[in-house]
């Protein structure tokens, strides 16, 4: 069994608070209309998912958050910080 990522437990939590069920039923690779969700109660929940992580799902994007997983991915690559191997975004001159 993978380990679970921090932002991986606090969604699947929030998904099981909000569908009043053990999280343990929750799994990464279930749809979330196959819980129980349908398009109002995915809204909410992509809303308060958008408030506890500090950002914006676009309409767009809404739409392709099929699974518990996705969600996951998704909110992942947006609060992952930058790397420190990272090019400048502009360059240095040797002045400073």
């Amino acid at each position: 069994m993978a380990i679970e990522s921090p932002t991986g437990a606090r969604i699947r939590t929030a998904l099981a608070q909000y569908l009043k069920r053990d999280v343990r039923t929750i799994a990464p690779h279930a749809s979330l209309r196959d819980l129980g969700l349908d398009s109002l109660g995915t809204f909410e929940l992509l809303f308060e998912i958008e408030e506890v992580f500090d950002l914006q799902i676009p309409n767009e994007v809404l739409q392709k958050l099929v699974t518990v997983a996705d969600v996951i991915k998704y909110v992942e690559e947006k609060i992952q910080p930058p790397t420190r191997n990272a090019p400048p975004t502009r360059p240095i001159s040797a002045s400073q």
